[in-house]
């Protein structure tokens, strides 16, 4: 993989993050395809909406591809399998720290084999919440909602972090690190994260209060005694 590398150019940026993605999925793609033969293949973590019936492997094969090209640690590897459009299990791995997240649904979130829980604080205000860009995007619209968003967070929460991979957010939020998350898009790169959120007790909807669906267009995953109050700041935005 390419680290620690400091590309001055996007053609050498890009080179870079599609070598790093090529490493991964060359590892992983035989192991999982032989370990669920007939199950379908996906490493387009940026695409959206229902997945075909049947099984699937998405894979983010480096989520936060451009935090490892650049040395920094927060970059991970994120496999969840999809079973007729629901997510059924998951594996984030965070290499530079050690850790490996995993859930089933229905069988809970462990982190390196033990169980761990979302945060039980109820009080917004001394809430740890956070966003991140999932994917470039230049479109004012969105970035003046995002903004608004991270405006009014701050305004009720103790800290909100702007950052990626989003799924390390969400792990955090798994661990009870991190106590708020959400986003406005919800792409295929999110179904193994959020996964681990809701199994370790992580209230997760869309941004309409709805329980969170894969084909949902963002969602909010928060401590269950935080997750009205933070609805009720990103409602209407």
């Amino acid at each position: 993989m390419v680290r620690g590398a400091r590309p001055a150019t996007t053609e050498e940026l890009t080179a870079a993050l599609q070598a790093n993605d090529r490493a991964v999925a060359d590892v992983l793609r035989p192991a999982l395809t032989g370990a669920l033969p007939g199950a379908g293949w996906t490493t387009d973590e940026h695409a959206d909406g229902p997945m075909p019936a049947g099984d699937w492997w998405v894979v983010d094969p480096v989520g936060g591809n451009l935090n490892a090209v650049y040395g920094m640690p927060d970059w991970n590897i994120g496999v969840s399998l999809v079973r007729d459009g629901r997510p059924a299990l998951a594996v984030v791995h965070f290499p530079a720290t050690g850790e490996m997240f995993t859930a089933t649904a229905g069988g809970g979130t462990l982190l390196n084999g033990v169980p761990v829980r979302a945060s039980a604080k109820t009080d917004l205000a001394v809430a740890l919440t956070g966003t991140g860009q999932a994917k470039p995007d230049r479109d004012p619209a969105h970035a003046e909602r995002v903004g608004a968003a991270v405006a009014a967070m701050m305004r009720n929460a103790l800290y909100v972090r702007a950052s990626v991979p989003v799924g390390h957010q969400l792990a955090q939020v798994a661990a009870g690190r991190m106590d708020v998350h959400w986003q406005f898009d919800n792409l295929r790169s999110h179904i193994a994260p959020v996964l681990l959120a809701r199994e370790a007790g992580a209230t997760v909807t869309d941004l309409g209060g709805n329980p969170w669906e894969i084909a949902s267009t963002g969602y909010l995953a928060a401590a269950p005694g935080l997750h009205a109050a933070a609805l009720d700041v990103l409602k209407g935005l």
